[in-house]
């Protein structure tokens, strides 16, 4: 851990576990908070040719683009002050985002800014009754075009619309203990790890990740006991994802300031806690409360893994900090 009394804590620091080992540099980012602030830092991805994109739900600059040097390149705004979910999308020959904004929209833009297209609300399409409440968190695309919205922070349900932005039918909904219904229907992904496709979202309240057919039937489920997940991310055979806030010994209550990043290897078994203590399996094959080591993180929201296997961590109710980056080192 560096001792220059001018870096923030834990800069420097090697966390991590096994062949997941990175040094943690949160100084990264080269952007002004004077000129471009940032509010919650939600999500983040890479596009092909390198650059990150960052998604923040400060009105000023919804979009943040950075090189992998941490310089500010550009920056623009759709003036969403609920901007939740970033996902990128290759359309034919271009790349374009699903924009989930929890006061209840759900858009697709191009790579400048340009709004491309925007979905009908809950109850304009008629998945929802009137005045049941609607507030999107995530989009996920399927193979087809077909396209998945998490209901996260309204009714739980996840909505699907065909590649126009046709409604087809939703299923979920909310409950502590039905199989396939959610309490926190948080984010979404299309896992390509296995010969089909499925749906994965993150229950984050259940802290489970859940596995469904692209018709919505419920596959199968993972515990990670104590830990309150984010987006699910998908790389190569890994599944990763930003942990909120996670249990502390002898207290089964959240806490806040609690965050780290969870690393899964193509079984779904966790074999790295950046920021957490190290990942246990019991005999039986039982994986141990979920917990952070050190306080290097407050709210984990999601991670970026880019074409070098570094991360960039986003952070959710963090005092307006910019991404920190992890170097791979393990």
């Amino acid at each position: 851990m560096t001792t220059d009394k001018t870096a923030p804590p834990f800069q420097g620091s090697i966390i991590g576990h096994g062949a997941y080992r990175y040094r943690v540099d949160k100084l990264w980012s080269q952007a002004d908070p004077a000129t471009t602030p940032v509010n919650n830092c939600h999500e983040m991805v890479q596009v092909s040719g390198g650059r990150l994109f960052m998604l923040t739900d400060e009105v000023r600059n919804n979009m943040l683009i950075y090189d992998k040097s941490g310089k500010l390149l550009d920056s623009w705004t759709l003036n969403l002050g609920g901007a939740h979910g970033l996902t990128l999308v290759k359309e034919g020959g271009r790349e374009v985002f699903w924009i989930a904004d929890f006061k209840g929209r759900v858009l697709k833009a191009s790579l400048t800014g340009e709004l491309l297209m925007e979905l009908p609300t809950a109850e304009k399409c008629g998945a929802y009754e009137a005045g049941q409440k609607y507030s999107p968190t995530e989009v996920a695309v399927g193979p087809e075009g077909q396209i998945y919205v998490a209901d996260g922070y309204g009714s739980q349900f996840i909505l699907r619309f065909d590649s126009t932005g046709k409604y087809l039918g939703k299923f979920g909904g909310q409950s502590y203990l039905t199989q396939g219904k959610f309490l926190q229907a948080h984010g979404l992904v299309v896992d390509t790890r296995e010969k089909e496709p499925l749906l994965l979202c993150t229950e984050r309240m259940r802290n489970e990740f859940q596995w469904f057919t692209l018709a919505g039937e419920f596959v199968k489920s993972v515990y990670l006991p104590g830990a309150f997940m984010s987006r699910p991310v998908i790389h190569g055979d890994l599944l990763l994802s930003g942990v909120c806030f996670g249990m502390m010994p002898n207290d089964f209550r959240p806490k806040l300031n609690r965050g780290f990043v969870t690393i899964l290897d193509k079984d779904n078994r966790a074999i790295s806690n950046p920021g957490g203590q190290e990942p246990h399996y019991n005999d039986a094959g039982r994986l141990g409360v979920m917990m952070q080591d050190q306080p290097v993180f407050q709210h984990c929201h999601d991670v970026c893994v880019d074409d070098q296997e570094d991360i960039y961590v986003c952070q959710w109710n963090a005092n307006n900090v910019y991404p920190a980056k992890l170097h791979r080192v393990g």
